[in-house]
């Protein structure tokens, strides 16, 4: 019988577990491999920023629920994947083998790429539960003195919709607060306008973002390229469309919260057939490694190229839809190997995104993700707010339950009649 492993206990790695489990049989076995004994649910970290979650409401121990579906579970860590001898180097020293192994591990959070980025240099995070939990307590300090707010996503960054909602939701924070009046804000985005998203807008996203952005009263900078940071002091470069500088900015900030680049983790990085020279991992229609067949790959780890050239470069985002929609079309394509028949799922990649505003919100829909589209659909208001919070609720029902059950967002898409839910193609 065949051993899979899954590593990354994300979105992701967490419903593949659930997914492998329900398909194929008991016989074989299946492992969940983390960095950690918990999961966390990564959208609602911006509430988490601004103290409107507490860590704990949003995060679940994971091994007593993996056990009752009858997943391994190991939180040590994955230090080196050695694919030619299908072995997983461990921090402790030790190793695990695999018949089948599935990357869902996310990316790295690529800090290190902006002297003065992040939450060793002098910006906040929202990208992990811990630096969003340490953003919280900068933000109490900040709200004792408060003053300029920057905001945004630093350049080769492939997700922007976090950005959008932390700006909105400390806006929405500042005025139930009485001190909007006294905290200019400016949005700062490699994005060659307002909306973009990297996906080249959705619908009307462009003249609905700015629409907000005037209404609340906060400024924007796009193509813009973060050259350094210091204390108190951003240094960001504006350019015109073709790539050639336009302006230089200092920007002034007491408060600040910019998302990095991404890259591929250290664990895989510079492996031959497998990464991008990023380090993202390289799949087929199928979610399968091109060189190495028994390994597929799901959710942020994987490699998808820009949509186009813009004049400050930026990735791709990869929505929870899209993320489920990966998992599973590569966990029946396991079944089906298992089964001895060739892969035949392709993933459907679409963008469905909600996006919370505070005391409202956006929602997106993009079918395929990339344009040209089958279906374009953006809407406003406090239902987005309101169906955010039950997306909340149903996830981490769903990793307490174990069930295999679409996320929330897709009853959302057949309650509206945008998009009948239906698996991935093949299979």
């Amino acid at each position: 019988m065949a051993k899979i492993i899954i590593v990354g206990g994300g979105i992701g790695g967490v419903s593949m577990a659930y997914e492998l489990r329900g398909l194929v049989d008991k016989a074989h076995e299946i492992m969940l491999v983390s960095n950690t004994p918990t999961f966390h649910f990564v959208p609602s970290n911006p509430w988490v920023a601004v103290n409107w979650r507490k860590p704990s409401d949003i995060q679940i121990d994971l091994a007593p629920y993996l056990q009752k579906k009858n997943i391994g579970f190991n939180s040590i860590g994955v230090k080196r994947l050695h694919p030619d001898d299908n072995r997983l180097e461990l921090y402790d020293g030790s190793s695990l083998s695999y018949d089948y192994l599935v990357i869902a591990t996310g990316p790295r959070l690529a800090f290190d790429e902006i002297e003065g980025l992040g939450p060793e240099g002098f910006t906040q995070s929202i990208c992990h539960v811990d630096h969003a939990k340490d953003a919280a307590v900068a933000w109490e300090k900040f709200l004792q003195n408060p003053g300029p707010i920057v905001i945004g996503a630093t350049q080769g960054a492939s997700c922007f919709g976090p950005a959008y909602e932390y700006a909105l939701i400390m806006e929405t924070d500042l005025r139930k607060r009485h001190l909007r009046d006294r905290v200019p804000m400016t949005f700062v985005t490699p994005e060659p306008y307002v909306g973009h998203l990297g996906l080249g807008g959705v619908g009307d996203s462009k003249s609905i973002l700015e629409s907000v952005f005037r209404e609340h009263h906060i400024k924007w900078i796009t193509n813009a390229k973060v050259e350094k940071v210091v204390d108190g002091t951003m240094h960001v470069l504006e350019h015109h469309d073709d790539g050639t500088p336009k302006q230089q900015h200092q920007l002034p900030f007491q408060y600040s919260m910019m998302l990095p680049a991404f890259t591929g983790i250290d664990a895989v990085k510079g492996i031959e057939g497998l990464t991008n020279p990023r380090g993202f991992i390289t799949v087929d229609k199928h979610q399968r490694n091109t060189r190495y067949e028994n390994i597929f790959a799901v959710g942020v780890c994987v490699a998808i190229a820009p949509m186009e050239k813009t004049a400050v470069p930026f990735g791709v985002p990869k929505s929870g839809y899209m993320i489920e929609s990966m998992v599973t079309a590569a966990a029946h394509n396991i079944r089906d190997l298992l089964n001895g028949k060739a892969p035949s799922c392709e993933a459907t990649w679409n963008a469905i995104c909600l996006a919370d505003m505070g005391d409202s919100g956006i929602a997106f829909v993009a079918i395929p993700q990339i344009p040209p589209r089958n279906v374009t659909w953006t809407k406003t208001g406090k239902w987005v707010h309101l169906a955010k919070i039950a997306y909340e609720k149903y996830f981490l029902y769903k990793v307490k339950k174990g069930t295999t059950e679409p996320i929330y967002e897709h009853y959302i898409l057949e309650a509206l009649g945008i998009h009948k839910i239906k698996k991935p193609t093949g299979g």
